[in-house]
Parts: C-alpha cells; structure tokens; sequence
C-alpha cells in the first residue's frame, strides 16, 4: 500500500540505531505513524520537530503494518517559536493534545483544517490565544463531548448566560442556576460569544474546556492523564495574565 499527503508532525521519537518513529496529523488519512530511516541524523532530526509541515509519503506491505515514511519539509515552526516561552508552550500543548485525543487513522478534516489555521497564527496574530480556545471547543466536539452553549439547559432562553454543567456541557442562565449556581462553571465572554481577546476571559475559557477533556474525554480514554504540554501552556498564559 502507499499514499502520498500532508500532514503536521505532532510527535517523534527515537527509533533503532538511526530511525525514527514519527506521529502525523494528515489532512486525507488522519493521524498516522511511519517509520522514518534515518530520521535521527543530522540531517533530518532538525526537520523532525513538532509543528512541521510535512509532505508525507507512506508505504506499507499491509494496511495494518506501522509502515514506512519518507518526508520533505515545507513549513518549520518550532524554531521561529523558540524565543517566546508561551507560543512555543501552545504549538506544544496543540501537537500533544491531537496525539492524545485523536484515534489513528479516522480521517479528521475540519480538525485538520483548523489546526493549521491555528499553528499559522501562534505568534503571528494577536488573537491567536482566542484562536486556541475555540480549537480546544472543536476538539472536544470531535470527539464526542462538545459543548451546547446556545441556550439554557433549564429555561431554554438565549439570554444572560453565565454557566454551564460540567456533567452536560450545557449552558445554563442565570434564572435557570437557582440553588445550583455553586456547583456550576462559569461561562465567560470568551468561550460563550468568542470576540474577547482579554488573557483572563480566555484563561478562564481554558479553565472549562480542560475540565471536560480531564473529566470527560480522558476517562474515556482509559482514565490517562492530560499531556504535561497543555499544564505548562495553561502556566505560561497564567503568568502574562
């Protein structure tokens, strides 16, 4: 079998004496492993790193097999995010959440699409935070555990609000919270109408959708923990907040 796509490198590590085992989110064929020989030289490791863009051609005996992967570079990010530590930290948390949110090989076009969207605008746009937080609602909703801010889980109104049920991931108002106001998320500018560029309003975006990926997209993942990238970026954005 072969095929030929492009993809962004989420992962790699350290195969045999010289190759590589690499982890692609394809924009055809999903998020795909490949072996890569020589992809510890000298000569490729330098392209090997997460957030690349990658022409990818994949070839395999059997579907099934891992497969072998030959690359050609066509866009570094990494390096030009190296001298900021919290866009380097948020092109980390995006590669590291794919890899652990993503089943292998499903075709994942509209994550795919807004993922490259996002990496070219980390460090580049200054709305990019808020473009991250409106990725993390798309992955959740890719996965099975998107959330319904449109009207109140209770009272059915559009209006005022302000929380939403970490157990539905529905939006609930004001009027409809009662006594159970407590016991709900807040639901801010940031997450429920995406046209706020505050650090805080995004910070606390953040704060919610993580609480589904821990409570409720890991447990269905066999209970693992979320990757360490996304903490040191939520570190990073608490700090410049």
């Amino acid at each position: 079998m072969r095929w030929e796509d492009q993809g962004v490198l989420l992962s790699v590590r350290r195969h045999g004496e010289g190759s590589a085992i690499i982890d692609v989110l394809t924009a055809e064929h999903g998020r795909h492993a490949g072996v890569v020989r020589g992809g510890a030289s000298r000569k490729l490791a330098p392209i090997l790193q997460p957030g690349a863009q990658l022409a990818m051609s994949w070839t395999a005996r059997l579907e099934s097999h891992i497969g072998t992967a030959s690359v050609e570079p066509l866009k570094s990010r990494a390096a030009d995010l190296m001298q900021d530590r919290m866009t380097l930290s948020a092109l980390n948390s995006v590669c590291a959440l794919l890899a652990f949110a993503l089943p292998e090989r499903e075709p994942q076009e509209e994550v795919y699409a807004a993922t490259i969207s996002l990496l070219d605008m980390i460090g580049a746009n200054p709305a990019w935070a808020l473009a991250y937080l409106k990725w993390e609602v798309l992955l959740l909703e890719a996965t099975g555990f998107g959330l319904d801010l449109t009207r109140c889980a209770v009272t059915g109104s559009t209006d005022d609000l302000i929380y939403v049920s970490p157990k539905t991931g529905r939006a609930v108002s004001g009027a409809g919270a009662g006594d159970w106001a407590d016991r709900l998320l807040p639901l801010g500018p940031a997450l429920r109408d995406g046209n706020t560029a505050d650090p805080g309003e995004i910070l606390a975006g953040l704060r919610v959708t993580g609480h589904f990926l821990e409570t409720h997209l890991a447990p269905s993942l066999g209970n693992r923990p979320l990757p360490d990238a996304r903490i040191r970026f939520l570190s990073a954005l608490e700090r410049r907040v």
